[in-house]
């Protein structure tokens, strides 16, 4: 089998795999769909749906049955297994036909593809279910190519698939995705026997094929030749979107300027509820976003119903010069309050102009993409990976408008097909089956020192409870280890020195830039000095007050600022001592650096809690596995203090406490997530974490 070349997608079949898989045809039809995944051209996560058909028994029976394994609902084809699949009896699905009563029939048809379950372990069947069911094919993908929408959402869209493909292709103009489109692609087949694909208008593309590899051939080959026929048209027009209106910053001055903007849009974003931010300003957005034709194009809407579900609607752009100095908070608010305004009593009317007497209550009116000409593209959603999804979303349409506009001219749905889709009962009802939310879902969290120890420790807890998290140390090397222990979209790092207001600077200009700003701030970088008065040099003096104290008063400091312009709230967590509680020998540096965070924390208490703002304590005591405080001279230092050996001071240690018990990084963890993830109502106070000490008791 030789190599096939194409321009437009990504060519990924490996023949060995393949035969590796035997023939096994519906792990054939996995891998499959895995491939034509992982190309976000060819489709984007979440959109899209591939399935095959396979001779089974039936355990009723022991008859052969004809069963089809599809994508279930909710499923992503780049990640699927065997877990997210459906299996189906086909014919009974076919024989749902004789008790369809047509359009206002739909919603009860999704009920009844239960009925037609043979595999007991499937997923819950999709929506798309009969588009495939209803066609004769062994193999069938549905994608959302950019090109091929490209040529559903032209003008006279029916007639550029002639133009492209004669009589191969078949078209359908659009309709809501349900038991009815899957009769009109059955009747289309039956119309034009012979044909390759069908385009769906304003929607996708239907392909298939008698095997996996057949059905992957044609898929591409079918987006190549889209492909091939915009970049031609592009080429005649000369230009793309009308010109250029806008010039684009540089590229650094851009990330600046994100970085600035990025809490100020977040916290507008999080008016009815918390939102986490990204941001992107790639070539083919900028193109765009400083487009003559923007401001025609960006009310239209998109027109693919898996592009505007997660996109909203249409996008905000911001009335917002590039170079505009964006340092006075206040003064952007100005100008941002209205649009924002404007844009939600926009969504409001659109929803009451369009709403259905059994719709949904109107969902959250803030927008999910917001475009600042001249630096780029912010999106805003509940997770790190929704928005950026949205954010990937949102390229493809833009991918589409070209393609359509270079073609004929863009055509997006009529505002009440959108809204229908967007308060279609069924995607009300999935959105109602999603798992409860973590409950530090939404925040964000910058740890200091959380290269390892107990910052890492403290990061993987927020982690686990769903927090996304930045973690920052001195050490890259350390980070890079870290960060990688945490799935996609969770955790960014940034190389920070606590003693440099800047590098802290830089670490929240990252935190902005990957999420959006920062809610919970905790500051676990230290280190320790062990020596009695006379051997305390004003170097490790300098250096205890510069990371424990002054990198404490700067990382909140700016931390602040970044939650004023928010607006919601926060959390502040100092990781500090028993030693700033307690007096014992040779500790006068550290012990007074360490009372020194005590005390401040608890001042910004007292001067933030108006704000929303919570400044807290941990103490922790005798962290020493794991800690990276006790690789040095510290433990030496206090073992000479106690009169031991290094050995010997973990048990030491768990020995002189109430409860006789060792304490870890991850109990520290767990005094931070008291803080921030139970007690929002407590500030000011601390937390020992030290297995009972009396004489470190705070009352």
């Amino acid at each position: 089998m030789g190599i096939k070349t194409f321009k437009h997608v990504d060519y990924l079949w490996d023949e060995q795999k393949a035969l590796e898989l035997g023939d096994d045809q519906v792990a054939l039809f996995l891998y499959r769909s895995n491939i034509l995944g992982s190309d976000l051209r060819i489709t984007n996560y979440g959109g899209g749906n591939t399935s095959c058909k396979t001779i089974e028994k039936d355990p009723l029976t022991n008859e052969d049955v004809e069963v089809m394994w599809i994508k279930g609902s909710g499923g992503d084809i780049g990640t699927l297994t065997r877990s997210g699949i459906a299996g189906l009896y086909t014919e009974r699905l076919r024989n749902l036909k004789k008790v369809y009563k047509g359009l206002h029939d739909e919603d009860r048809m999704v009920g009844l593809f239960n009925h037609c379950i043979y595999d007991l372990d499937s997923r819950a069947p999709s929506i798309d279910t009969p588009l495939h069911g209803l066609l004769p094919f062994k193999h069938i993908d549905h994608l959302h190519p950019d090109a091929l929408i490209a040529v559903a959402a032209a003008k006279d869209s029916e007639q550029v698939t002639k133009e492209i493909w004669g009589d191969t292709m078949g078209w359908v103009p659009w309709q809501r995705p349900g038991f009815d489109l899957g009769l009109q692609l059955e009747k289309c087949l039956n119309d034009n026997p012979g044909i390759r694909g069908i385009v769906l208008g304003s929607h996708g593309l239907f392909t298939w094929g008698d095997t996996s590899f057949e059905c992957y051939i044609n898929s591409l080959e079918v987006i190549e030749m889209a492909s091939d026929y915009i970049e031609k048209k592009i080429k005649e027009k000369g230009s793309v979107f009308g010109g250029q209106k806008v010039q684009s910053l540089p590229a650094d001055e851009r990330k600046e300027k994100a970085a600035q903007l990025m809490p100020l849009l977040r916290g507008l974003c999080s008016s009815e509820n918390r939102m986490i931010g990204h941001f992107t300003d790639s070539d083919v957005v900028m193109e765009y976003i400083n487009s003559n034709d923007l401001e025609k194009l960006a009310p239209m809407g998109t027109s693919c119903p898996d592009h505007f579900l997660r996109t909203k609607i249409q996008p905000l752009v911001l009335q917002l010069s590039p170079d505009q100095d964006l340092s006075d908070a206040d003064e952007v608010l100005k100008q941002l309050n209205p649009a924002f305004e404007q844009y939600r009593n926009e969504y409001k009317e659109y929803y009451e102009n369009c709403k259905r007497d059994n719709s949904p209550a109107m969902r959250d009116p803030n927008p999910v993409i917001i475009i600042y000409p001249g630096v780029g593209m912010f999106s805003f959603s509940k997770n790190k990976q929704t928005t950026r999804v949205a954010s990937e979303f949102y390229i493809n349409a833009i991918n589409v408008m070209r393609g359509a506009e270079a073609i004929t001219e863009y055509t997006s749905l009529p505002r009440q097909e959108a809204f229908d889709i967007e308060y279609w009962l069924l995607e009300e009802a999935k959105l109602q089956r999603m798992p409860k939310e973590k409950p530090l879902s939404r925040k964000v969290a910058l740890v200091t020192g959380a290269g390892g120890g107990i910052g890492k420790a403290i990061a993987d807890k927020l982690a686990e409870h769903g927090a996304n998290v930045v973690l920052t140390d001195i050490a890259e090397d350390r980070l890079k280890e870290a960060v990688g222990t945490y799935a996609r979209d969770v955790a960014s790092y940034a190389v920070c020195d606590v003693t440099s207001s800047e590098s802290i600077a830089e670490a929240y200009k990252s935190a902005c830039l990957e999420f959006g700003g920062v809610d919970l701030v905790i500051h676990s970088a230290g280190l320790a000095i062990s020596k009695p008065l006379e051997e305390t040099t004003e170097k490790d003096w300098d250096l205890l007050q510069n990371v424990l104290v002054k990198g404490q008063f700067e990382l909140f400091k700016q931390g602040v600022d970044i939650m004023n312009k928010q607006d919601l709230g926060g959390d502040i967590i100092s990781i500090a001592s028993k030693n700033g509680l307690v007096s014992g020998p040779n500790n006068v540096g550290y012990g007074t650096a360490k009372a020194a965070q005590q005390h401040m924390v608890r001042l910004l208490a007292a001067e933030l809690g108006g704000k929303g703002i919570r400044v807290n304590t941990v103490n922790p005591d005798g962290v020493i596995v794991g800690s990276k405080i006790w690789e040095g001279e510290w433990a030496e230092g206090r073992a000479k203090a106690y009169g031991i050996s290094v050995e010997e001071l973990p048990a030491h240690y768990a020995k002189r406490n109430l409860l006789n018990q060792i304490i870890y990084p991850e109990d520290i963890a767990n005094g931070v997530f008291a803080f921030v993830g139970l007690l929002d109502k407590s500030t000011g106070n601390i937390i020992n974490v030290d297995g009972g000490m009396a004489n470190a008791f705070v009352r």
